[in-house]
């Protein structure tokens, strides 16, 4: 008969070599995935009509790795660097296959200790030149934490996706200057306004609005502070969360859009009810419960209902 002590031995035996397992499954998983994406970023170093004709996932949420590589074939960028902003354990990212596939150098932050320890623990940490971060960034702590992790001057790529703040955190950025930026925006706050949420150094999302659906910005108010940043908007990805924008003075044979040429409207249903629940509500019916929500207008420096 077997005795307690022995029975707990025997289950963290066990708890260890699945853990173990689960992670050479990962690893394996992972190298295959780089195999497939290398061939098809091949495929895609051609001349393209839309940024969605490059669209292929890896370790992206959605097509951006296939945007992004497709973007760095069609660019001259000589400082091989990239900043990533809230990538959680960093295991779906849109800077990793970056990492791996090109070997480009990183610096990735998020809010979670417990998240940036998990990175740390990974190979990719000693395989590559990755800086991992734990903090919550502000306007005013943004360019300090920046320059602390060696970043400055000239980069590749600058990814900002807080769910929040986002707009005001590049308005904000002044120590680094990327080739390519890469900009959550909110596609339910339409294309006619230049809005974004008002900035709160602690905002929060869901403690902000039940739904989830009250954060970031508008758009527009991304395409007309790139203009101010010396930046060209040169699409979304098709899932309609992402924007890219391009230096002026890199952007080549790459043709700038409007904002109302390149708007995609998001189809994902992420809207949640008072008790967190998610509703599967389309996004355009569900967006109306933040009618009377305050936000930010840009252009006219002013509070407004939305």
């Amino acid at each position: 008969m077997v005795n307690n002590e022995t029975r707990i031995m025997l289950e963290e035996e066990i708890s260890l070599r699945l853990h173990n397992l689960n992670r050479k499954f990962e690893i394996e998983n992972a190298i295959h995935k780089v195999l497939l994406g290398k061939l098809l970023a091949k495929l895609n170093q051609g001349s393209l009509t839309s940024l969605h004709e490059a669209e292929f996932r890896v370790f992206s949420q959605f097509g951006d790795d296939g945007i992004i590589q497709y973007l760095i074939s069609q660019l001259l960028i000589e400082d091989c660097r990239f900043i990533e902003f809230g990538v959680e354990n960093y295991n779906e990212s849109n800077t990793r296959f970056l990492l791996e596939n090109n070997n480009w150098q990183g610096l990735v932050i998020d809010g979670s200790d417990e998240n940036v320890q998990y990175i740390k623990s990974t190979q990719n940490y000693w395989r590559h030149d990755l800086t991992a971060l734990c903090g919550f960034v502000t306007k005013q702590n943004i360019n300090q934490t920046i320059s602390e992790a060696g970043f400055s001057g000239n980069i590749g790529l600058l990814h900002i996706d807080i769910d929040g703040n986002d707009y005001w955190i590049w308005k904000a950025i002044t120590v680094v200057r990327p080739t390519i930026i890469i900009m959550e925006y909110n596609s339910l706050f339409g294309i006619e306004r230049s809005i974004t949420i008002p900035y709160k150094p602690d905002f929060s999302r869901f403690a902000e609005h039940y739904s989830g659906l009250y954060a970031g910005c508008s758009l527009l108010a991304l395409c007309e502070l790139a203009v101010e940043k010396g930046y060209e908007f040169v699409g979304c990805n098709s899932a309609g969360n992402n924007a890219y924008f391009v230096r002026k003075d890199q952007l080549g044979s790459l043709k700038a859009l409007s904002c109302k040429e390149g708007y995609v409207l998001a189809k994902f249903r992420e809207h949640r009810d008072e008790k967190g629940l998610l509703t599967f509500t389309s996004g355009l019916e569900a967006v109306e419960c933040l009618r009377g929500m305050p936000v930010f207008n840009t252009r006219s420096q002013q509070i407004e209902a939305f």
